[in-house]
């Protein structure tokens, strides 16, 4: 199995989000490729640019396929009202997520070699490649971690897709309602699950 990963949003938007979408190349590919049948899209699918219908086409597509997900959250509330404390970083705060949600599926991965592919669009190369190297040190002999172009990676757009929904819920968006309705019986199967990020070291 393979996890995607992505982020959504930043603080200053009122919380940022990071999912790591555990499902197969295959069955990757099997989704964009029936999504992009049915929809008509062409280019690259980003969560931020499609209608509530084909986020949900694309979010059953995503269960239909076995895939699941662990997404860290982290909203403004859990630092406001703090005196005397500052925001985290940008960058402190991906990593951190990064972490939280890759973390989560590590023990339930039963020592299957799992690979680990990031977004390598949100900061510069040199970056990243640290970020990577920190979660290939943590995944050890389990799988190895990658950067790749999202435009080039279908699992990294669905990650993309399903970061930007609960980015949408945890930001109170105006779309927020109707997302909830369209995730919550991925919730509530467990299929997409959260993890709040209340502290950054």
């Amino acid at each position: 199995m393979t996890i995607y990963c992505d982020e959504s949003g930043g603080l200053n938007a009122g919380a940022m989000t990071f999912a790591a979408a555990m499902l197969t190349p295959d069955a990757a590919a099997d989704v964009h490729r029936r999504f992009r049948a049915v929809t008509g899209l062409r280019g690259e699918l980003k969560g931020s640019r499609i209608s509530l219908v084909e986020r949900a086409y694309l979010l059953e597509l995503f269960d239909r396929a076995g895939g699941r997900a662990w997404v860290a959250v982290a909203t403004r509330d859990s630092w406001d009202g703090t005196p005397g404390d500052a925001l985290p970083s940008d960058l402190a705060l991906y990593a951190a997520l990064l972490n939280l949600a890759v973390g989560r599926w590590l023990p339930e991965t039963g020592g299957v070699c799992t690979d680990v592919v990031i977004d390598d669009g949100r900061y510069d190369a040199g970056i990243l490649s640290k970020v990577r190297t920190e979660i290939q040190a943590g995944l050890g002999h389990w799988g190895t971690a990658s950067l790749a172009d999202s435009q080039r990676s279908e699992g990294v757009q669905i990650a993309d897709v399903i970061a930007n929904s609960l980015f949408n819920i945890a930001a109170k968006s105006p779309r927020a309602h109707r997302i909830e309705q369209i995730i919550e019986p991925m919730l509530a199967s467990k299929a997409i699950r959260m993890a709040e990020l209340t502290q950054v070291s």
